[in-house]
C-alpha cells in the first residue's frame, strides 16, 4: 500500500494540532486550580461567636478582595478560554469526520436493496444505464454539471455493478473494501498549506522570530524577574532591604510598626497620586490628644515622614491598631486593608531579627503579630480581645490607672458575681453581650506547660554535640475552666519509638509502639488543628501558631531558633465542644553544646494570635562526659540476659543453667528512674516548670 504525504489544504487535521497545544497549558493550570489547598486556614475549625464588629461590611469586602487576588483571576480566565478552544476544536473534528469519512458501498451507489439477487441487480443496472450513460444524458447547467462529472458517476455505477456480479471485482471489494483493490493512504500534515507555500516562507520566519525571539524571552524573563522579586517570606526584596535598614537591637514595638510601614507592598494600594487623599483627616484622628495608644516618639515619627505614601500607610496602621473611627468609608476600608499586608511583612522582620539573634526584637515581632491580628495597640490590655469590650469596660475591670493589665485568664479567674458586676451595667455591657464575651473567652486556646525536659533518643545521658530533643508536655486549658483533671503521670513520659519504626523516628507519623497511647486510649494518626484565631477586625483568616525557642537571658540572645507548631496529636475538644485536657507532646531537636557542664536557658512559648497567652520557664541542659555514657552502655552490654530472650536461651545451651529471671520493678519506680535518666531530668525538675503568666 503506497503512502502519499499531502498538506492539509482544508485544515481537516489542524484542530488536532491546536487541541494538543492548548491542552498542554490548560490541563496543568486546571490541576493547579482544583488541587486541595494545603493552607491551614482552609481546614481549621472556627471559634463559635455571633459577634459582628463595626464596619463588618468593609472587613468582609477586604476579605473577598484578598481572596480574588489569591485565586489568580488570570489563571481562571486562561483555563476557561483553553477549554472553550478545545471544545470548538472537538466540534470541528466531529463535523469534519462526518463530512469526509464515507465507506464505499455498492448497494448505496446503485440505490438497491441488499436483499436483491443478481438478476434484480442486473435489471436495475440496465435501467440506470439508460438514464446515466454519457451518450444518453447531457450536463445540467442549473446543477453545474460537467461531462467529467457524468463520466465519473457512470464509472462508479459500473464499479458498483461489477463488485456485486463480477467474481474478481467482488473479491477485491470483499478483501480491500474497494473494487480496484488496494488503495493509497493519504496522510494530511496538520498544517494549512499556506504556511509552506512558496513565497510565504519569510512571513513564517517572521512569526517564528517573534514567538521565539520576543514573546518567549519576555514571558520567561517576566516569570524569572517576578520570582526573584520575592524573598522566601513572600515579601519584596526591596521591602526586606527597607526593613533591614530600620532594624535596631533596641527597637520597640512601636518602632517595629514604623519599620513595617516601609514596605513597598503598601505603595500598590496607596500610590503616590492617592497618598494625599484624606491624609489630613486621617492624621487629625490618629494624632488626637485622646489617642493614648500612641507614644510621643511614635507621634514624632509620623510627623517626620516626607514620603506621603509611607506616612499614610503608617497612620492607617495606627488607626487600625487603635480601632480609631475615621468617619470615612474609603479611609476605613484602607485601614482594614493594610493590616494583613503588615502581618505578612512582620514575618520578614522576624527573620531579620533571628538572623541577628537578638531576643528583644524577636519577642517584639511576635507581640506585633498579636497586635495586628487582634487590632490592639502595643501595650494595651489583652481584654480588648473579648467581644464588645471597649475602653470603658476595660477601665471598669482594671481601674483607670493600671500598670499591669489583666490577661483573659486572670479576668476569668475572678468570681462570677464580681466579674459580672464590673462589666454589666449602664455604659458597659448588656447581659447578652456579657454572655457572648464569656463564651469566646472560654474557647481561647491557652496552652499550659505541664513538663519540659531534654533527652537524646535511645540514650540515658546527653553528651557533647549530640542531637538533643527538647520535649514539652502541655495541655490546652481554656480560661475559666473548672474541674480540670490532674495530669496522668504516664502522659508526661516520653517513650522512644521502636527501632524499625522509621516514620516515627523521622517525625513523619505516630509511633507503631502499642504501649504509646494517649489519654483516651487511642494512637491518633491525624493531626489536630486548633480553631482559627478569633480576630474579627482582621481582613483574613489566620490559624494560630505556637513558637517555642530557647534564649540566653544573660546575653539577651536567641540560643535555639523558634520551632513553630500549628497542629497537635490529640483532640483539643470533644464532640460536644468541651475541652479534653489531653496532654500534647511538642518536640524540638537541636545540637547540644560541645562542652561538658550545665547550660541554663529560658524557654519561651509564644502564641502569635493572642495577647497574654505567652509563657516562659527556666530550664537547665546538663551535658555529661562521654565516658559516663560509655560506662552506662558497657553496663547494659554485660548485663545478664532475660530467661525468655534469645540471648538467655543461648546462654542456657552453653552453660546448662538458665539465667536468673529478672525481677520487674513496680511501675512507679520504673517511671521515676526513667525520668531521672532522660536528659538528667532530675536537674530540670528543680527548675520552675510553671508558666510565668501574670495572674
Amino acid at each position: 500500500m503506497s503512502t502519499d504525504y499531502t498538506y492539509d489544504e482544508k485544515g481537516q487535521f489542524f484542530p488536532y494540532f491546536v487541541i494538543t497545544l492548548t491542552s498542554l497549558v490548560t490541563l496543568p493550570l486546571t490541576y493547579n486550580l482544583l488541587k486541595p489547598s494545603k493552607e491551614l486556614e482552609n481546614t481549621a475549625p472556627r471559634i463559635r461567636s455571633d459577634f459582628k464588629p463595626e464596619h463588618e461590611d468593609l472587613i468582609e469586602a477586604q476579605k473577598r478582595k484578598r481572596l480574588r487576588k489569591e485565586r489568580r483571576i488570570k489563571r481562571i480566565v486562561t483555563v476557561v478560554l483553553g477549554y472553550t478552544i478545545m471544545a470548538y476544536m472537538v466540534y470541528l473534528i466531529i463535523v469534519t469526520a462526518r463530512s469526509t469519512t464515507k465507506i464505499w458501498d455498492p448497494y448505496e451507489i446503485l440505490g438497491i436493496s441488499r436483499s436483491a439477487d443478481e438478476r434484480a441487480i442486473s435489471k436495475h443496472y440496465k435501467r440506470l444505464s439508460l438514464i446515466y450513460h454519457p451518450d444518453k444524458i447531457r450536463p445540467d447547467p442549473a446543477k453545474n454539471e460537467t461531462i467529467e462529472m457524468l463520466n465519473d458517476r457512470f464509472v462508479e455505477l459500473t464499479k458498483a455493478y461489477k463488485a456485486l456480479t463480477d467474481e474478481e471485482v467482488r473479491n477485491n471489494y470483499l478483501q480491500y473494501g474497494h473494487p480496484d483493490g488496494k488503495q493509497s493512504f493519504s496522510i494530511g500534515i496538520a498544517l494549512p498549506q499556506f504556511i509552506v507555500t512558496e513565497g510565504n516562507g519569510k512571513y513564517v520566519l517572521l512569526v517564528y522570530g517573534c514567538l521565539l525571539g520576543v514573546l518567549l524571552p519576555y514571558i520567561v524573563g517576566k516569570w524569572w524577574y517576578g520570582s526573584q522579586r520575592y524573598t522566601k517570606e513572600k515579601v519584596y526584596v526591596a521591602t526586606a532591604g527597607n526593613i533591614f535598614r530600620e532594624y535596631k537591637e533596641d527597637i520597640t514595638d512601636g518602632g517595629i510598626v514604623n519599620a513595617l510601614s516601609s514596605g513597598d507592598e503598601f505603595k500598590e494600594i496607596i500610590p503616590a497620586q492617592k497618598a494625599e487623599s484624606g491624609l489630613a483627616k486621617l492624621e487629625k484622628k490618629v494624632l488626637a490628644e485622646d489617642a493614648k495608644f500612641l507614644s510621643e516618639q511614635d507621634r514624632e515619627v509620623i510627623k517626620g515622614l516626607d514620603d506621603s505614601s509611607r506616612r499614610k500607610s503608617l497612620a492607617l496602621l495606627w488607626a487600625y491598631l487603635g480601632r480609631v473611627e475615621l468617619e470615612d468609608s474609603t479611609l476605613n476600608g484602607e485601614k482594614y486593608e493594610v493590616a494583613p499586608i503588615a502581618l505578612g511583612l512582620n514575618e520578614a522582620f522576624t527573620a531579620i531579627g533571628l538572623a541577628f539573634g537578638n531576643l528583644r526584637p524577636v519577642l517584639g515581632s511576635f507581640r506585633t503579630a498579636q497586635s495586628l491580628i487582634q487590632a490592639i495597640a502595643p501595650g494595651s490590655s489583652p481584654l480588648f480581645q473579648l467581644p464588645y469590650f471597649t475602653k470603658e469596660v476595660v477601665e471598669s475591670v482594671e481601674g483607670a490607672d493600671v500598670k499591669n493589665h489583666f490577661t483573659v485568664q486572670k479576668f476569668m479567674k475572678m468570681p462570677e458575681d464580681k466579674r459580672r458586676a464590673l462589666t454589666v451595667g449602664a455604659g458597659l455591657l448588656s447581659e447578652k453581650q456579657y454572655t457572648a464575651a464569656i463564651s469566646v473567652a472560654k474557647q481561647l486556646p491557652v496552652l499550659q506547660i505541664s513538663k519540659a525536659f531534654f533527652k537524646v533518643m535511645g540514650e540515658k545521658v546527653i553528651t557533647p554535640s549530640s542531637l538533643v530533643q527538647l520535649v514539652v508536655k502541655a495541655r490546652f486549658i481554656p480560661p475559666g475552666s473548672t474541674n480540670v483533671p490532674e495530669v496522668n503521670p504516664a502522659d508526661l513520659e516520653d517513650i522512644d519509638p521502636e527501632e524499625g519504626d522509621l516514620d516515627a523516628l523521622m517525625g513523619r507519623g505516630p509511633s507503631r509502639n502499642r504501649s504509646v497511647k494517649f489519654a483516651d486510649g487511642q494512637n491518633h494518626g491525624n493531626k489536630i488543628q486548633p480553631p482559627l484565631a478569633h480576630a474579627p477586625y482582621l481582613a483574613r483568616d489566620h490559624s494560630p501558631r505556637w513558637n517555642i525557642f530557647l534564649a540566653d537571658a544573660k546575653q539577651g540572645k536567641i540560643a535555639v531558633p523558634p520551632f513553630t507548631f500549628t497542629t497537635f496529636d490529640k483532640p483539643l475538644f470533644d464532640e460536644s465542644g468541651k475541652p479534653t485536657y489531653n496532654v500534647q507532646t511538642l518536640k524540638m531537636q537541636f545540637q547540644a553544646p560541645p562542652q561538658v557542664g550545665d547550660f541554663p536557658f529560658v524557654m519561651h512559648m509564644v502564641c502569635d494570635s493572642y495577647l497574654g497567652l505567652d509563657s516562659k520557664l527556666e530550664i537547665n541542659l546538663h551535658i555529661d562526659d562521654p565516658a559516663k555514657a560509655a560506662a552506662l552502655a558497657e553496663e547494659d552490654d554485660i548485663s545478664e540476659p532475660d530467661e525468655d530472650s534469645i540471648a538467655g536461651q543461648m546462654q542456657a545451651l552453653k552453660t546448662g543453667q538458665p539465667p536468673k529471671k529478672k525481677t520487674k520493678k513496680p511501675v512507679e519506680d520504673s517511671s521515676d528512674e526513667e525520668s531521672d535518666t532522660e536528659g538528667d531530668e532530675g536537674d530540670t525538675s528543680d527548675t520552675n516548670t510553671e508558666t510565668d503568666v501574670d495572674d
